[in-house]
């Protein structure tokens, strides 16, 4: 994301915005890493999903990314045959390409106060715009779309705009990578910041009039369910933190936990002949403890007599609180913890987060449902 500062005003006003489309406003990353898997299992390889390849392949033009998976996978075809074979599996796939958590708000809100916005990509003009087709209302959002194929370098070449680029044409450059955030702060040092998700963008810092829609200390998301057995986590939630936390099979979840950006949220919890709870919850890799995967950790806000390991936990996630964030000690860790537990508390009691407690899915086995 770029932005330009206006020509009569302090340089931290910006009066017009640049966005790249995949892994910054739309999820290809996970569609193409489908048939990318598909494609390499086929030739008898295994497809790794650690992230180091996702990396290799940000900001590159097709051809370039079937080339690096050529080399990276000793693959017994050429660049070209591999992009063409690609191609054929994913422009059927656009249609499920799902809008990043933030996306739709962000537009909204720029075209409300008549903020220009330009599209900038390196993905051909064509997929562009069978991407923009599928999500209503974003293809009239852009006044000017400039894609891969209509340059003659891609990404960073100051032709496409990118971190790199934006930085040398004296603009304002937010990044958004769709990588774990350890890592993708090194990987975008050059950019003014960096942010988890979109859902961190606050546009009164650059310039840009600000949101107007969170409800006390947290931002309405678009409600997402998930549950399953509480099982036993990693021992720290009650002995180290003196909070207990109720884990989920995270293998079950791996579908859902792609979809949503790492960070703190509340919501309800349905617990099998229990009731139905106030929940503050984690969702990401808990840099402080240095998680090897991405889990999901809510905390019921009761205090309950005994552990219920086993017992069905129904989960409906509401609102978002803050990103991800690492701690110098513990003790901070505990603190911002806690004050995270209050804002949940209070956020729960009012309107739209309040009206999710009686929901059905809370309630229902999910066997039954």
């Amino acid at each position: 994301m770029a932005g330009s500062p206006a020509s009569n005003c302090s340089n931290t006003l910006v009066d017009h915005v640049i966005l790249d489309l995949d892994g910054t406003l739309i999820d290809t990353e996970t569609l193409l890493d489908e048939v990318y898997a598909k494609i390499v299992w086929k030739y008898g390889k295994k497809w790794e999903w650690d992230g180091i390849g996702l990396i290799k392949r940000l900001g590159k033009r097709p051809l370039e990314v079937a080339a690096s998976l050529v080399e990276d996978y000793e693959l017994p075809c050429t660049a070209d045959e591999l992009l063409e074979e690609s191609l054929s599996h994913v422009e059927t796939m656009w249609s499920r390409a799902k809008a990043l958590p933030g996306a739709t708000r962000l537009l909204k809100h720029l075209r409300a106060h008549k903020i220009p916005i330009g599209l900038a990509s390196n993905s051909p003009a064509k997929n562009i715009r069978s991407k923009l087709a599928y999500q209503p209302g974003w293809l009239e959002s852009f006044k000017v779309i400039v894609a891969g194929d209509e340059v003659k370098e891609g990404k960073p070449s100051p032709e496409m705009t990118g971190v790199i680029a934006g930085k040398a044409a004296g603009m304002k450059v937010v990044a958004v990578p769709s990588i774990p955030s350890k890592i993708a702060r090194t990987l975008y040092s050059g950019a003014d910041s960096v942010l988890n998700s979109l859902l961190d963008f606050r546009p009164e810092l650059w310039g840009l009039p600000p949101f107007q829609d969170w409800v006390g200390k947290a931002l309405p998301i678009e409600p997402w369910c998930l549950g399953g057995p509480v099982i036993k986590g990693f021992g720290r939630g009650s002995k180290v933190l003196g909070i207990p936390t109720a884990n989920l099979p995270t293998a079950a979840l791996g579908s859902q936990l792609s979809q949503h950006v790492c960070g703190i949220y509340l919501g309800w919890a349905g617990l099998s002949n229990r009731g139905v709870y106030k929940i503050v919850m984690s969702v990401g890799w808990n840099p402080f403890f240095d998680n090897a995967a991405k889990t999901v950790e809510p905390w019921l806000l009761h205090d309950f007599p005994d552990d219920f390991y086993g017992e069905e936990l129904r989960l409906i996630v509401v609102g978002y609180i803050r990103p991800e964030a690492n701690f110098s000690s513990l003790e901070l860790l505990i603190e911002r913890i806690h004050e995270d537990a209050e804002i949940a508390k209070a956020a729960l009691d009012l309107l739209p987060f309040s009206s999710y407690q009686d929901d059905k899915f809370l309630t229902t086995p999910l066997a039954k449902q």
